[in-house]
């Protein structure tokens, strides 16, 4: 039960939040007399692109010496 009310406390806060900073707007367009209002909401939009590119990554090569032995142990 705490959980559930954690959860709904932080969806609450949340939504204030994003009213807060416009990316949530509600706009009552009817006014509720007998019917059930109308409202119209305006909501942020996030868009996401990839492109494509070409990247030079560097190499690594390892040599060894001509004289080396292995180290005794």
């Amino acid at each position: 039960m705490r959980f559930i009310l954690t959860l709904l406390g932080l969806a609450v806060v949340l939504l204030v939040v994003a009213m807060l900073f416009g990316l949530i707007n509600f706009d009552q367009t009817k006014k509720a007399v007998v019917q059930a209002p109308e409202f119209k909401m305006n909501v942020g939009k996030v868009a996401v692109g990839s492109e494509t590119k070409t990247v030079s990554v560097p190499t690594i090569s390892v040599q060894k010496p001509a004289n080396a032995t292995a180290p005794a142990q």
